[in-house]
């Protein structure tokens, strides 16, 4: 069976886990300092997406699947 994960993404992953150790790796757009390991491993698999290894496709989340609009109940007389 194939490998899911390239081994250019799990040293990503290992870089990006190295950096949370230091307190260097920063989130995104806040920039703020990233704390959590799932979101530091989110952080590393994002990077290797981008640099072409080889990654699974994310999981959409359940919010994005559902169409907009408000829900709305019958009114009770």
């Amino acid at each position: 069976m194939a490998r899911k994960y390239s081994k250019k993404a799990s040293k990503k992953v290992e870089k990006v886990m190295r950096e949370r150790k230091r307190g260097t790796l920063r989130s995104g757009r806040s920039g703020k300092k990233v704390k959590s390991r799932k979101q530091a491993i989110a952080i590393g698999l994002s990077e290797a997406r981008r640099s072409g290894a080889k990654v699974p496709k994310k999981k959409s989340s359940s919010r994005k699947k559902k169409s907009g609009g408000r829900k709305t109940s019958a009114k009770k007389k």
